[in-house]
């Protein structure tokens, strides 16, 4: 490395130069035991895997004013089961959850409506029962499949405008 000029330096010292070093390092290649050679899996109960998962339950705090619950529901039965199908719709779209990804999910289900139809509610009481105990991983899983890709790859006014039409032709009978 070069000294700066106030830096006083006998002629006569041997100066140091880069050199390289004696062995070049094998190229690095990603094979760890956990890598997927064929990517990820798809199939029945296997999840819509997308990055950054978790930045939905930052979010879900923004909601804290506008959830309706009735009563014996749990708000974080509820919270996790949206969570949940917001996370499908970030994967349909290839990225992170958003807010506008849970606005969907809550709407969906009629989180938003203060007189959601009974039907509605009945349905949604058995889905989202016990949706934030992690032994319950596929009762959340069939709760996400009660909400078709189709329907989640709307925008969340379009979700709007038909959950006030038709608030049932959003969500399957997961029985039905």
């Amino acid at each position: 490395m070069a000294a700066p000029r106030h830096v006083r330096v006998h002629p006569l010292d041997e100066v140091r130069a880069y050199a390289s070093p004696e062995v070049t390092p094998r190229r690095w290649v990603a094979a760890r035991p956990g890598d997927l050679d064929a990517g990820q899996p798809i199939g029945a109960l296997r999840g819509h895997p997308g990055p950054d998962q978790g930045y939905a339950y930052g979010l879900v705090h923004l909601f804290d004013e506008r959830v309706l619950l009735v009563e014996g529901e749990d708000r974080r039965d509820v919270d996790a089961g949206c969570v949940a199908v917001a996370l499908k719709r970030a994967s349909i779209f290839g990225r992170a959850p958003v807010v506008h990804d849970l606005e969907a999910a809550y709407t969906a289900f009629g989180y938003f409506d203060d007189q959601p139809p009974a039907e509605l509610v009945t349905r949604r009481e058995s889905l989202f029962e016990g949706a934030a105990e992690a032994h319950h991983y596929n009762e959340v899983r069939r709760l996400v499949a009660c909400v078709a890709s189709e329907v989640l790859a709307l925008t969340p006014a379009e979700i709007a405008q038909r959950y006030r039409t038709d608030p049932l032709s959003l969500t399957r009978d997961p029985d039905g």
